[in-house]
């Protein structure tokens, strides 16, 4: 079953969480942090986002973001790969560093945008990593109290004021509030959401947000978007990725446009086996030979990274 595609329209926030891959760690020292805030500010100014919170474990991460137009996919596509590139250069490895595809909820900001995140920076004290958040070097939470410098690319403001419009009365309200959720345990909202995996909020928040995601999709992504794309990175004609056998490269292009399709809740890969005259069976192989390869070939992640990012698909998973 495809999965379905993500709510997006400007001004949604999200809980979202990288995972390394089987539990691995993804951070190795100071530096490998300090690398992920500078991709992080990069996307924030290129992206027109903000992040309202974040918190970098050993082996995963967590960020409250908010986007603007651009889909939370090319943000998180941008960079969990670019992260991901940095540590197999650094330490000689190669393949995936991240599990699959990133968990993101869209969050009700008025119920919960508090309550986020003050999870998020007390996950280090849950895992027993320290006993107090202030201990913690690597989340936002510093920089909610004023007793770090803040990166230039976090929001602490937004988030202050829902406590008072007075910072140090805002700073005060904040901390205690961080401390009553001290016994606060795992929280299976902030991770499954109340609404298919992909919310989190009561009925009328996700009614809203069904309407306001419909009502941004002003152009649905069609068939012919895909296929003019991948023709144009291939440098093929129509005629060419509809040719017969398995010539190269146009046998590679269909399986990337498998793949994106595939990736794609709005497409179908029936569809794409009509245009193309092929077996669907075999086009769904495809799909997933490619997605396997583009863990170790960088060259063709690179090439299909940039056509994910044309047409705003999310499919090079770091």
């Amino acid at each position: 079953m495809p999965r379905k595609p993500r709510l997006h329209y400007p001004g949604a926030v999200y809980h979202v969480i990288l995972r390394g891959n089987s539990g691995q760690d993804i951070f190795f020292d100071a530096a490998d942090r300090t690398r992920f805030y500078l991709l992080t500010q990069e996307s924030v100014e290129r992206f027109a986002v903000r992040v309202h919170a974040f918190c970098l474990m050993t082996t995963h991460v967590h960020l409250a973001i908010q986007v603007g137009d651009v889909p939370l996919s090319r943000i998180m596509q941008n960079i969990s790969f670019r992260y991901t590139q940095f540590i197999n250069r650094k330490y000689k490895r190669i393949g995936h560093l991240f599990h699959g595809r990133y968990k993101a909820l869209l969050i009700d900001v008025d119920n919960y945008l508090l309550e986020l995140i003050r999870y998020l920076h007390l996950n280090p004290v849950r895992a027993g990593m320290v006993r107090s958040p202030n201990d913690y070097l690597w989340s936002s939470h510093s920089s909610y109290c004023g007793t770090s410098v803040r990166p230039s690319w976090l929001t602490v403001d937004w988030a202050l004021a829902h406590f008072a419009a007075d910072t140090q009365t805002a700073v005060a309200l904040y901390s205690a509030f961080v401390d009553d959720g001290f016994e606060e345990g795992h929280r299976k909202d902030f991770h499954r959401g109340s609404f298919e995996g992909r919310a989190l909020g009561d009925d009328r928040f996700i009614d809203q947000a069904l309407i306001k995601a419909e009502q941004h999709r002003a152009v649905d992504l069609d068939l012919g978007q895909v296929i003019a794309s991948v023709c144009a990175s291939y440098q093929l004609n129509a005629d060419e990725l509809c040719g017969a056998g398995k010539v190269q490269p146009a046998a590679e292009a269909r399986a990337v446009a498998a793949l994106l399709v595939r990736n794609c809740g709005a497409l179908s890969l029936i569809e794409l086996a009509r245009y193309l005259n092929r077996d669907l069976s075999g086009l769904s192989q495809a799909a997933r030979r490619i997605e396997r390869r583009i863990g170790t070939d960088h060259l063709l992640c690179t090439k299909v990274g940039e056509i994910s990012d044309v047409l705003q698909i999310s499919v090079c998973q770091a």
